[in-house]
């Protein structure tokens, strides 16, 4: 987690300020409630409202000699509370505090998360109608295919974005969960009352069995569901970085005023942009083993996982969202060339329209077997000698007995390939 690739507001949810604020709410709101169950006094609830307060340098000074960050939180707060204190943390385990305020920042990072999510569909979708009935080459194994539009590639993507936000809702919802157990998580010295109380307070529900952690399977669907957020982000970055090649210059990162793309060639329009994209996946993706292997804790608990998640919580999401926000950037400005789609639609002299002359030929009485040979041999001298494809077909005799030139002629009407756009584009936005 680095300046480079931070948001300040994403960076705010983990740093010590926010951390220990949460702490201090957790323990506040679980002193209300075991005041109204006569636990403890109500004076004592009400002091550490009102007086309670803690010190960042304080808590590490206090740390560095008990080796514990709870304690050294809870000494800290005494110090502010005073004697009133004695009452604070009753019944509770130091997870209660750690994996309750876990909880909250991961939910405080989904927000953040989603708004990027809504901010990026938003540009996609822009842009895909912009460009909704642009004709250009589809491919597949990197070999021209068939004709699609761009306006369908981005709204693939748009459709996958939005699945996305459906798992990331779910993610969430799954992570917000509140333990105030105790310490192996049966309630033996708070009431269940105690958790369902600071759970409301703080937007959770009640974890329904904690040992003394709750349990590490929800992280771990949590941080897989970034990961797979990442992978789709390194998918369009990738198509972008492609498109961009010189050989194809179909689209590019816009290139600002007084941007140079190399030190040596003064030439140079490179998609640093995009390439930076696929790095950052790749680090938040290095987030989802550590989560998994975090769910096999010994007993009812060890810590194994609590340095992981230390790193992984701050890393994966502060790096998801600014990838998310730099990938926004990129769909709002792409430089589309819609005459370069053109010219590779046209480069392979009418190949493209290959599989509907097969189907034509089959439809007229040719054997499929037959029609694919008569198709393929007039296509290899089109790769190989540059000729064109209608020509040859018009000029070979077995064809001919099948199609005549007007009928092969009406083959080659790109439009064909684009008349059910408006179905596609229904099926992914809806009714516009």
């Amino acid at each position: 987690m680095i300046p480079r690739y931070s948001r300040p507001e994403m960076v705010k949810i983990w740093e010590p300020e926010n951390k220990f604020r949460i702490w201090f709410e957790i323990e506040a709101h679980a002193c209300d409630a075991q005041a109204e169950l006569g636990v403890i006094p109500k004076e004592a609830a009400k002091a550490v409202w009102e007086r309670g307060n803690f010190e960042i340098d304080r808590i590490d000074e206090i740390e560095r000699e008990t080796k514990h960050d709870v304690i050294a939180f809870l000494t800290n707060l005494a110090e502010y509370v005073g004697d009133e204190a004695r009452f604070v943390h009753q019944g509770m385990t130091s997870s209660d505090v750690l994996d309750t305020c876990l909880a909250v920042q991961l939910t405080q990072a989904s927000d953040l998360l989603l708004k990027d999510l809504d901010a990026l569909l938003a540009a996609i979708k822009r842009r895909a109608f912009e460009y909704k009935m642009t004709p250009t080459v589809g491919r597949s194994h990197g070999i021209h295919a068939e004709p699609v539009t761009f306006g369908i590639k981005l709204a693939g993507y748009y459709a996958e974005f939005a699945r996305n936000k459906a798992r990331l809702e779910a993610a969430r919802a799954e992570i917000a969960t509140c333990a105030i157990s105790g310490a192996v998580g049966t309630f033996a010295n708070i009431d269940p009352r105690v958790e369902e109380h600071v759970a409301e307070k703080l937007g959770l529900k009640p974890e329904p069995v904690s040992t003394q952690v709750i349990p590490r399977d929800r992280h771990a669907m949590f941080f897989a569901t970034l990961g797979v957020i990442a992978s789709s982000i390194e998918r369009l970055a990738t198509e972008i970085r492609h498109l961009q090649r010189t050989e194809v210059r179909e689209a590019e990162e816009y290139f600002s005023p007084g941007q140079k793309g190399s030190s040596a060639m003064p030439h140079k329009r490179n998609p640093v942009l995009t390439e930076n994209l696929t790095g950052l996946a790749r680090l938040v993706r290095s987030a989802v083993v550590p989560a998994m292997e975090n769910v096999a804790l010994w007993h009812e608990r060890d810590i194994s996982h609590s340095s992981v998640e230390r790193m992984i919580g701050p890393d994966a999401t502060v790096t998801l969202d600014f990838a998310l926000a730099r990938l926004t950037g990129v769909i709002d400005k792409l430089l589309v060339y819609p005459e370069g789609m053109q010219a590779n639609l046209d480069q392979l002299g009418g190949l493209i329209h290959s599989q509907r002359v097969l189907l034509a030929l089959t439809q007229a009485g040719m054997s499929r077997e037959d029609a694919y040979k008569a198709v393929q041999r007039n296509a290899m001298p089109v790769w190989l000698e540059g000729k064109d494809f209608l020509e040859l077909l018009k000029s070979d005799s077995e064809v001919k007995a099948h199609l005549d030139d007007a009928a092969l002629e009406s083959l080659f009407d790109l439009g064909y390939h684009t008349k059910h756009v408006g179905t596609i584009f229904k099926r992914v936005f809806g009714e516009e």
